[in-house]
């Protein structure tokens, strides 16, 4: 209730200050186990694209995120669970597929961290290892503009979101080769999006 509450406040808010263009929300699945997998542009990016989801997410974030404890709560109850950055955390990674096995959509940001100059980089191969091992398409997902608010004496972007095809791993997921250049051919998807839509 609480997420969905305020999935309708976000909507309001981001609406009257961003006007959002939201593209391709058809091509999620609104059943069944997925992962949205999105460029990264700064710490908007979550709550933005969340809201203008079809259905919940569940996100991968950073454990700095969950100190303070009440801090921590807030977020565990819009879905997210912490994910130890740097390291193989298998903690998050099981509790990455079990959110795949219920059926639910977990977002990940492939990348690993925030892109410092608004271009999109090499994808770790965490989120093609998921895709692979929980059996889940992966819906790419371009963020455009969020990286340029509150720049410029609080100039506020019209920002996009773009929704892009499922895609499918049908490699093995205990090879490496195949798993880097999945993650990698989403990637490629997500800046293409980016790019056509930037020049539209």
């Amino acid at each position: 209730m609480f997420y969905k509450v305020l999935k309708v406040i976000f909507q309001i808010i981001f609406g009257i200050l961003f006007r959002p263009k939201v593209q391709g929300q058809e091509n999620v699945p609104l059943e069944g186990g997925m992962i949205m997998a999105a460029n990264h542009l700064s710490n908007w990016d979550p709550p933005i694209v969340g809201t203008y989801m079809p259905r919940p997410v569940a996100y991968m974030a950073k454990e700095e995120l969950f100190t303070p404890a009440i801090a921590g709560a807030v977020i565990r109850s819009l879905y997210a669970f912490p994910v130890k950055r740097g390291a193989a955390d298998r903690g998050a990674i099981k509790t990455a597929l079990g959110i795949l096995k219920q059926g639910l959509c977990l977002g990940v940001f492939p990348e690993g961290t925030r892109s410092k100059d608004g271009k999109t980089h090499k994808a770790e191969a965490g989120v093609a290892l998921l895709a692979a091992m929980g059996k889940v398409p992966v819906v790419p997902t371009a963020i455009i503009g969020t990286n340029k608010i509150c720049q410029n004496g609080g100039f506020l972007p019209r920002l996009q979101i773009i929704f892009g095809e499922p895609m499918y791993f049908e490699g093995k997921h205990n090879d490496k080769e195949a798993l880097a250049e999945f993650s990698q051919k989403i990637m490629e998807k997500i800046d293409n999006l980016i790019k056509i839509n930037s020049q539209a």
